[in-house]
């Protein structure tokens, strides 16, 4: 007989009402309901707002003055308006960095458009800056388009420190010769008008200024204030309605800026949510019912996310008191009878490598989230890379294949985390989920999913072992052996991480060890026989080939979008599964005349002196085809700790293009 805690109909439901709770926001993106119409013309300065396809906004401020919070609620009104949203999180690397400091710019970036958005865009068409200093470090890191608007708090300008009111002074004036748009913004003196410290109030007063910019509903801005500070006291929630109302009249009656982005072109109900918060959703509807995880930064939010919804669903999530004590309880869990996950980042990644070489050699399925940032060792805790996707696949000792796969956006965070345990109980295998910082905090509106109950692990097997059955019966064809759980009866076994034979006994004979090598990679192969390469984005042929994977797909199409425009022959294709990779890579790459990667990740620049083809280390991907199929396939990106932007990708493509035109014209 099959038993089991928690039946499907129940995980199913309980995950539909987890889905509407905790900070994910639903909503019905019909833009028939949404749009708003006409703007009525402003009381002080008359004339209609400016209609337009879509804008940059950048909110940056010190540390613990709020620019992420206001950012976040900025996106969410902007989504239940309709309008297609990215953001990402401007984070320094210290927890509190010096105030007033270039180091220290806190913030979020919000890309809003009439059309679905998928990546964090080029760069910002209007700035609120808290003071000078963070404004300048985002000039310094070129993230403002040349004439910008930029709105300022102008409270720097008479303090009492000379050196401080003769920086701003000097700073402001060079941001005007430079061509900006520079706005000052009495932002304290308005904010003490309704709370004593206005340090705690700037955000909400700064996010009625923007709503009143983009002409944002009044109500929805309300009541997305209301959700925001939900379990605060009603004084607290009172009072930032008022910074509210107060920031939206005071744009209203001073700044003669305003715009419109019409809805995007949605018809079904939309949730919004970080690709976090998607993952621990995720691990909601697979229905894995453990998760073990150790704090490590970009990764911990999923965690504690999960960790306020998952026990109302009737699972676990288990705080060790290390990365491998994290790996080991999750990979006891699944030998217990269900499928587990553990979440971190790549340092611990690396930590776990041990335990996952014993999940691999006992055939103990398990989900492994990584939450990718910029190393190596403690390298940069809060920014962007694409740097573990080798150490996924060969960062155990000996051949311990895994199934790697890569989530390219904020949906794919949701749905990736299903198919991965699917993956790992069909094969005993574990499975690796690469996202990374980009997504971990971006926000991206998508369809709200439909729960189905296929999504959900099935009981445990409970029935009795035949006799002449063992632990390892490997499949010849497959290599799949049926797993025995801990209970059943016959299927008792000793386990190890040793060497052992099909009845799991210990054995050091080379014939029995090249066995268990044999059906462990023979369940890879098997697995790959299933995938089925995506579809090539643009043309099937053409002058140039774009290969990426993780989350710089939105930003490779968009790229090959304007490409294309412009009549350049170049297409992209993006890789969902990096371990095994499907077959057909090789066909399409025939058809074009360069082939280059797109990566977050380092790869020496030919331009550099010392570095000839006999030393030139290439990033991961581009290693990966170019060992596999011996292509000559090059590579671009940059391990700089930010996204990559369409922009760059353009500039990129175009310098291959050109490369292979002075080639062809005898150039160098």
């Amino acid at each position: 007989m099959k038993t089991g805690r928690w039946s499907s109909q129940t995980l199913l439901a309980a995950g539909a009402r987890a889905m509407t709770e905790d900070g994910m926001q639903t909503f019905n993106n019909n833009p028939n309901e949404n749009d708003q119409g006409p703007i009525p013309p402003s009381p002080s300065f008359g004339g209609p707002a400016e209609v337009i396809d879509e804008h940059i906004v950048e909110i940056v401020s010190d540390s613990g003055e709020g620019a992420q919070r206001c950012g976040q609620a900025l996106a969410a009104i902007a989504a239940r308006s309709g309008q297609g949203i990215w953001t990402v999180e401007i984070i320094p690397a210290e927890i509190q960095p010096p105030h007033r400091s270039v180091a220290g710019a806190s913030g979020n970036r919000v890309r809003m458009a009439a059309h679905k958005v998928t990546n964090v865009g080029d760069r910002a068409d209007l700035v609120i800056a808290f003071n000078e200093q963070v404004l300048l470090s985002r000039l310094r890191a070129n993230e403002i388009k040349p004439g910008a608007i930029i709105l300022i708090e102008d409270m720097w300008k008479t303090n009492k420190d000379p050196a401080i009111a003769e920086n701003y002074a000097k700073v402001t004036a060079e941001v005007r010769a430079a061509g900006f748009q520079l706005f000052e913004i009495p932002m304290e003196e308005e904010c003490h008008k309704y709370v004593p410290d206005a340090r705690k109030g700037k955000n909400m007063f700064v996010l009625g200024i923007l709503c009143s910019i983009y002409s944002l509903d009044e109500g929805l801005s309300r009541a997305q204030v209301e959700l925001t500070f939900a379990k605060k006291d009603r004084k607290i929630i009172d009072a930032n309605l008022e910074l509210l109302d107060a920031g939206r009249a005071w744009a209203q009656s001073n700044l003669a800026i305003r715009y419109r982005i019409p809805a995007a072109p949605m018809s079904k109900p939309q949730v919004v949510m970080n690709g976090n918060a998607a993952l621990a959703l995720g691990v909601v509807a697979s229905g894995m019912e453990v998760c073990a995880m150790y704090p490590i930064t970009p990764a911990t939010s999923a965690s504690h996310y999960l960790s306020s919804i998952f026990e109302k669903v009737g699972c676990v999530v288990h705080q060790a008191e290390d990365e491998i004590s994290a790996a080991t309880f999750a990979i006891g869990a699944s030998y217990a009878g269900k499928c587990s996950v553990t979440i971190t980042s790549g340092p611990g990644l690396s930590l776990k490598q041990e335990a996952l070489g014993l999940a691999v050699m006992a055939e103990i399925p398990l989900v492994v989230i990584n939450v990718q940032r910029g190393g190596p060792s403690t390298g940069l805790p809060t920014k962007v890379e694409q740097g573990d996707m080798m150490s996924a696949i060969y960062g155990s000792h000996g051949d311990a294949p895994k199934i790697v796969m890569a989530v390219d956006s904020i949906e794919d965070c949701f749905y990736s985390v299903i198919t991965a345990r699917k993956i790992a109980e069909t094969f005993n295998m574990v499975v690796v989920i690469l996202s990374d910082a980009a997504l971990s905090t971006a926000q991206q509106p998508f369809e709200r999913p439909q729960f189905n109950a296929d999504w959900l692990a099935p009981p445990v097997n409970q029935s009795a072992v035949p006799e002449d059955a063992h632990p390892y019966d490997w499949d010849e064809r497959t290599g799949i052996a049926t797993r025995f759980i801990p209970g059943q009866p016959n299927g008792m076994h000793c386990l190890t991480g040793l060497a052992h034979d099909r009845d799991s006994h210990v054995a050091y004979d080379p014939e029995i060890n090249e066995e268990g090598l044999l059906n462990r990679s023979r369940k890879l192969a098997a697995f790959q026989t299933t995938l089925r390469l995506a579809p090539v984005y643009g043309g099937d042929e053409g002058e140039l080939l774009l290969i990426g994977w993780g989350s710089t797909r939105g930003a490779i199409e968009e790229a090959v979008k304007s490409l294309r425009a412009q009549g350049r022959k170049v297409s992209s294709l993006h890789l969902k599964f990096l371990q095994p990779m499907a077959s057909g890579i090789d066909e399409v790459m025939k058809h074009f005349d360069k082939v280059m990667t797109i990566e977050n990740n380092w790869n020496d620049p030919k331009a550099d002196p010392l570095i000839n083809p006999s030393n030139r280390r290439y990033s991961h991907l581009a290693m990966m085809l170019r060992s596999r199929w011996l292509v000559d396939v090059d590579c671009w990106g940059n391990a700089r700790g930010q996204p990559l932007k369409p922009g760059a990708i353009i500039e990129a493509a175009l310098n291959k293009l050109n490369e292979k035109n002075q080639q062809q014209a005898g150039g160098h």
